[in-house]
């Protein structure tokens, strides 16, 4: 094999290749990527392709190839090296099956890198997909990035361990929806549902590829083409694959946790109140970082008591009408969601302390968010 390619070209493609790559591994042939190249002399493409049987992404990209071929080696040492290569560098690649060695060459620099048997390389398995449609990039960021937050880490609840993607209906429309949830908190994104999504099969995707593809959506006037199957999630862009298999389980009736019933209304600036909310928690040493929200007509004020540290407390102008009121919340979890409010409004809905409360973006019920109260 014997390639030419631009600096700038490699590392996009190895920078999305070398993330599905696990740093440690039992099975030294999934630290690798396998570099294809194919084409006419002088014209041609190099494939990219990384896994960690899990996640798999194959990326073309446009190369000179002098000979074609195939070889694997360590994605995140080849990442590291073009990384740090001058930009604008042309680089020079070949392999010899008989040496079992990757020659890179950059200007006056120069590396020999190990290679491993390309037929070593595992290949996921095809799937025949009962659903495809294509997304606008910027519809399908916008649901996983503000649903991500409240995925799950505990392993032992895996069917929480990602993000929920599924056709649903509000207010009599359909929609295509995402929802993560930890159990203290939750979130619920809609969009309109793509032309051909309706009979997409509901499918819970991983956290590590929710994470991956974001590296997939960055431009807004790209056209995602997405296909489900019971077992898999593929999407596609302009030479770029990515699939992932969906977590075997059944994700539980969110709609039971999503109070209907919650009239006490408090508006506030999204960005104040954050910004408050961390200034408030800073002198909090515990884990939970508790803060108590105190509300009366029109003003709202957010403490925070530590035995060791002292205490702290601020008050912010609002909008709410209702009864005075007290309730706590865990720190982090307020500050994640208050993160996600795009408009300059949030609207806090409460039903007593002890109850979940519903927390919106102004008046758009698209994206709707649950925060569990806790004891202060």
């Amino acid at each position: 094999m014997k390639v030419t390619i631009e600096r700038a070209e490699l590392l996009k493609a190895m920078s999305r290749a070398h993330g599905v790559v696990e740093r440690k591994n039992t099975i030294p042939i999934l630290a690798n990527v396998l570099i294809e190249a194919t084409g006419k002399q002088g014209d041609g493409r190099l494939s990219l392709r990384a896994t960690d049987l899990d996640i798999e992404i194959i990326e073309e990209i446009a190369a000179v190839i002098e000979q074609p071929g195939a070889v694997t080696v360590a994605a995140h040492l080849l990442h590291e090296i073009v990384r740090k290569l001058p930009e604008g560098a042309q680089l020079a690649l070949s392999a010899d099956a008989a040496s079992g060695r990757l020659e890179l060459v950059a200007g006056r620099s120069r590396f020999s890198l190990a290679t491993l048997p390309r037929e070593d390389f595992p290949v996921m398995a095809s799937s025949e997909y009962s659903c495809s449609y294509t997304a606008p990039a910027a519809v399908l960021r916008r649901l996983f990035d503000k649903s991500k937050f409240a995925v799950s880490t505990e392993e032992t609840r895996y069917y929480l361990n990602g993000v929920y993607l599924h056709v649903a209906s509000e207010e009599g429309r359909p929609v295509l929806r995402a929802v993560a949830t930890d159990g203290h908190r939750l979130a619920r994104i809609d969009a309109d549902l793509p032309a051909g999504a309706e009979s997409a099969p509901g499918v819970i995707v991983p956290r590590k590829t929710v994470g991956e593809l974001r590296r997939l959506l960055e431009d807004d006037e790209a056209e995602i083409t997405v296909s489900v199957s019971e077992t898999k999630i593929r999407f596609s862009v302009d030479g770029l694959v990515l699939t992932s298999k969906v977590i075997d389980g059944a994700f539980p009736d969110y709609t039971r946790v999503i109070p209907t019933g919650n009239t006490k209304r408090m508006e506030v600036d999204a960005a104040d109140f954050a910004a408050a909310v961390d200034r408030v928690a800073t002198v909090s040493q515990e884990r939970s970082r508790a803060v108590k929200l105190t509300m009366e007509p029109d003003k709202l004020t957010l403490s925070v008591n530590s035995p060791d540290a002292g205490s702290a407390a601020e008050e912010l102008v609002v909008a709410y009408p209702d009864e005075a009121m007290e309730i706590g919340f865990n720190a982090k979890y307020l500050l994640e969601i208050a993160n996600q409010i795009d408009r300059q409004n949030a609207v806090f809905l409460f039903n007593n302390p002890g109850d979940p409360t519903l927390v919106r973006e102004g008046d758009d019920a698209s994206a709707v968010y649950v925060v569990m109260p806790m004891r202060v």
